[in-house]
């Protein structure tokens, strides 16, 4: 199991320009998917509703941009992380989401990944998460924003 320092040396992490053509997040962030609502959009990022929630509140915010994963981030990203969760936090806000300390921002660590294009979980209220999620975002495959940063700030080059 992953200890969240190791970021699992996943060697296979890259960032792929080819899938932008076949990633549903990718089509997504081109605004082509009609059956995805995007709830915020900016010139690097968009935030949209998880399609399978695991909590009241539960989006997600993308780079239009495709990566891999969390694996594929490098020191000079935090600012990418950064503006990832704040999006998400402003998307919480605008849900009438008051209690920003009951929240949760992070990212699955592969081989946990369902979509291969990063994407940052937005759960509110945290302490709510549905049972079937428990397991899903309370591991140490799943690593918070705090903790991505603080790896990234140790000065790594790449996140494993």
């Amino acid at each position: 199991m992953c200890d969240n320092s190791c970021f699992c040396e996943n060697k296979q992490d890259t960032i792929d320009e080819s899938l932008d053509k076949t990633c549903i997040f990718c089509t997504i962030a081109k605004g082509d998917d009609r059956y995805t609502e995007i709830l915020a959009e900016d010139e690097d990022f968009v935030c949209f509703r998880d399609i399978n929630p695991g909590a009241p509140h539960h989006y997600l915010v993308i780079p239009k941009k495709h990566i891999y994963s969390c694996l594929s981030l490098y020191a000079d990203d935090i600012s990418l992380v950064r503006g990832m969760a704040e999006m998400g936090r402003n998307v919480l806000k605008a849900n009438n989401v008051t209690d920003l300390k009951d929240i949760s921002l992070g990212f699955h660590v592969p081989p946990y990944i369902t979509v291969p294009h990063l994407h940052l979980h937005v759960l509110a209220p945290y302490s709510q998460l549905y049972k079937w999620a428990i397991n899903k975002f309370r591991t140490n495959w799943y690593i918070n924003e705090e903790k991505t940063v603080e790896i990234l700030m140790k000065g790594k080059t790449q996140m494993v």
